[in-house]
């Protein structure tokens, strides 16, 4: 990586884990773990290069259209991930919390959801967002019915009110978002937050994406 600016929010659309498992001749619930795996690492080189936040696409809503099978094992995937990851993202400082329409999962996710974001409420190294269940038109949506609810005069609304009432209130926009295996899409990601947000995209599947690839993307944001 060379000498820079070190970006202070760096977003990332992790795609690829199907399509790294159906490479292998794996079954797909063997990439969506890989990639756990992959954001294990990832997490870790983001707090030792001092990222202070870090926003990971980690399921869709559009991703209910998936087969029954395939979100039961991400559900399932979730619940043991947080199980297995929240002691030790607590010891080493990382704050958790999630983004998305929460209030749709089933109960057992959203309460060990709730259970991580207490369990690490006190991190302070840097602070790891979870989409989940997010979409950013959503969001939206979401943002102007708060509004709506405050009685607010419409003359009074501006970019500032709208950011208040967004699943980030609070959270700096991303200078960097990260796309892995060579897609070029959004994907509704974080659609009003990425307006200035330096794109970084590589062909690079997500279970491959390791701390050397994170390093690339945050050289590449510096050289620009």
């Amino acid at each position: 990586m060379t000498a820079g600016v070190v970006p202070r929010h760096v977003a990332i659309i992790m795609d690829g884990n199907r399509r790294w498992a159906r490479e292998r001749g794996l079954d797909e619930l063997d990439g969506h773990v890989a990639g756990t795996e992959a954001l294990r690492g990832v997490v870790t080189r983001a707090v030792e290069v001092g990222l202070e936040h870090l926003t990971v696409y980690a399921f869709s809503r559009e991703n209910w259209g998936r087969s029954d099978r395939e979100i039961e094992q991400l559900l399932t995937l979730l619940v043991n991930t947080i199980e297995r990851e929240t002691l030790q993202l607590s010891k080493n400082g990382i704050r958790v919390d999630f983004l998305g329409r929460l209030d749709e999962l089933p109960a057992g996710a959203a309460e060990r959801i709730a259970t991580a974001c207490e369990a690490t409420a006190s991190g302070t190294k840097m602070r790891l967002h979870v989409a989940f269940n997010y979409a950013g038109r959503t969001e939206i949506v979401d943002a102007i019915r708060g509004i709506v609810r405050t009685g607010l005069n419409p003359d009074a609304i501006d970019e500032s009110t709208i950011a208040a009432h967004l699943y980030t209130r609070g959270i700096p926009d991303p200078d960097l978002l990260i796309r892995t295996s060579g897609e070029y899409r959004i994907s509704n990601f974080l659609l009003w937050q990425i307006a200035y947000t330096e794109l970084y995209v590589t062909d690079t599947l997500w279970p491959d994406f390791d701390r050397k690839e994170l390093l690339k993307a945050i050289a590449h944001y510096q050289s620009r």
